[in-house]
This record gives C-alpha cells, sequence and structure tokens, in this order.
C-alpha cells in the first residue's frame, strides 16, 4: 500500500460516518468512535481490495468503497451492540 492510498484511507474513514447511516437504529457511540472505527475500516478495506486485485483499477475504485464502507457498518455495528451490553 502506497502513502496516497494511506491518505485516501483516512479521508474516506473520516467520510465514512456513512457506514453509520448504513446501520439501522439508534447507535450509542459517538462521533470519534465512529471516525476511528471508519478509518481502521477504510485501511483494511484497502488490504482486502488489494488482496483480491480490485484496489488499482482505471478511474473509479468503486468495488473498493463498497467493501470499505461494508466493513465501516459492520466495525460501527459491532461496536455499538458491545456499548450496549455494558
Amino acid at each position: 500500500m502506497e502513502i496516497d492510498g494511506i491518505i485516501s484511507a483516512i479521508v474516506i474513514g473520516i467520510v465514512i460516518v456513512l457506514g453509520r447511516l448504513v446501520v439501522p437504529g439508534r447507535q450509542r457511540i459517538g462521533i470519534l468512535w465512529t471516525i476511528l472505527v471508519g478509518i481502521l475500516a477504510a485501511l483494511a478495506g484497502s488490504a482486502i481490495a488489494a488482496a483480491f486485485d480490485v484496489a488499482d483499477t482505471n478511474g473509479v475504485d468503486w468495488v473498493e468503497w463498497l467493501i470499505q464502507i461494508g466493513l465501516a457498518a459492520l466495525g460501527v455495528a459491532a461496536l455499538d451492540r458491545s456499548k450496549a451490553r455494558r
């Protein structure tokens, strides 16, 4: 993963608050946790996309973005469930 991929993953992670919008219902986690989960999901999504050789395509990397958003939604839902049990 190159530096521009890491920077774009961080930017996408911050923007990935959309992952929070994908999860139905009210979440009991703050925006900072959402951004952190988004950044981690973006980095993991980039790695998964690179492993499946869909990270570098001509034009916009829609598949990589979908993987990142999906992982962010899963991360937000998992963190929300862990906060709900406390």
